[in-house]
């Protein structure tokens, strides 16, 4: 079979180069992303393969089908960027359910310190030979209580350093795991007690901008606020308003609910057009990152391997990992 590889970077190739001449697959990689415009260049491919900002409507969908094309292959493991009630009957989609979730979590942790240790602003004053430390101070993480919503295998992972750091866990999940030795609790009672709120649930009509003027309202004062999961799960305007108004302590985002445009490229010669990014980015108890807290080389491996898998037990007739509606 012959794979259109849509949204490609350089990274991508080092792993997919390596494993596909294993399983004797085709490769054609496309920079841009796949759309209405683009959609023709997969027509000599049995699959196409995407990643998170790639969206799939009906309309794509149509035309892959047009196209003879038989399935398509998510290297990630988020699926809302599928149009999935239309797909169902006419294309498989398959996605990489999980990889190193622990790489998510330790940059979630990442994110964490260097907001209360403000770690990015000290590293900008010694580069200029600054090395006041006034302004610098945080708190410390033992004894104080993280509010982990999504407890699936990232939250998991988070959960299991943050008890190593000597913190207390209240967790939510729509679907509470009795198995694991963890409080659930309501979101009201979770917002009402965490010093720290860490995002890591899936992102569907009931989580869209869950964290929004009534749930900032409900937390504590002086909250940080951490996202490795989907954009749109914060309102992005009230939490600007949560940041002016002081009630949020400091953010860090790995996603953002508009970063299609602009996460995974090179934008440093252009102006932000982006009003709501832009405005984020002057606060200087918010640190963004590209969307990398899946970056890693055991990660990449994993995504490789794991969409090759699927493609070859589609194949086969024995099809895993697929998504539906």
């Amino acid at each position: 079979m012959k794979i259109a590889f849509y949204d490609t970077k350089p990274y991508d190739r080092t792993w997919f180069d390596e494993y596909s001449s294993e399983y004797g697959y085709e490769i054609k990689y496309i920079d841009g992303h796949l759309t209405k415009d683009t959609v023709i260049l997969a027509g000599d491919c049995q699959a196409v393969c995407i990643f998170v900002n790639d969206e799939i409507t009906s309309e794509i969908i149509d035309k892959l089908c047009e196209l003879n094309v038989k399935v398509i292959l998510l290297r990630c493991s988020g699926y809302n960027n599928v149009d999935l009630k239309y797909a169902a009957g006419k294309i498989t989609v398959l996605r990489v359910p999980s990889y190193t979730p622990s790489a998510i979590a330790e940059h979630a942790v990442a994110l964490l310190l260097a907001i209360n240790r403000k770690t990015h602003r000290a590293y900008i004053r010694t580069k200029e030979f600054n090395f006041n430390i006034n302004g610098l101070i945080g708190f410390g993480l033992e004894g104080k209580t993280a509010g982990i919503i999504g407890t699936g295998k990232i939250g998991q992972s988070l959960i299991k350093i943050l008890k190593g750091f000597g913190m207390d866990i209240l967790a939510y999940d729509a679907y509470p795991n009795k198995s694991l030795n963890i409080k659930y609790v309501k979101l009201d009672e979770l917002f009402a007690q965490s010093d720290v709120i860490s995002l890591h649930c899936p992102l569907v009509s009931e989580t869209y901008h869950m964290i929004n003027s009534y749930s900032i309202g409900k937390m504590k004062d002086g909250v940080i606020l951490i996202n490795t999961s989907r954009g749109a799960l914060i309102d992005t305007d009230d939490l600007i308003e949560g940041l002016k108004s002081r009630k949020i302590y400091g953010v860090g985002l790995d996603v953002y609910e508009e970063e299609d445009e602009y996460f995974f490229q090179d934008k440093s010669d252009e102006i932000m057009d982006n009003e709501q990014l832009a405005y984020l980015m002057t606060f200087p108890n918010v640190l963004i990152t590209s969307h990398q807290a899946f970056f890693t080389k055991e990660a990449m491996m994993a995504i490789a391997r794991t969409t090759l898998d699927n493609l070859k037990a589609f194949e086969d007739g024995n099809i895993i990992n697929e998504i539906k509606e």
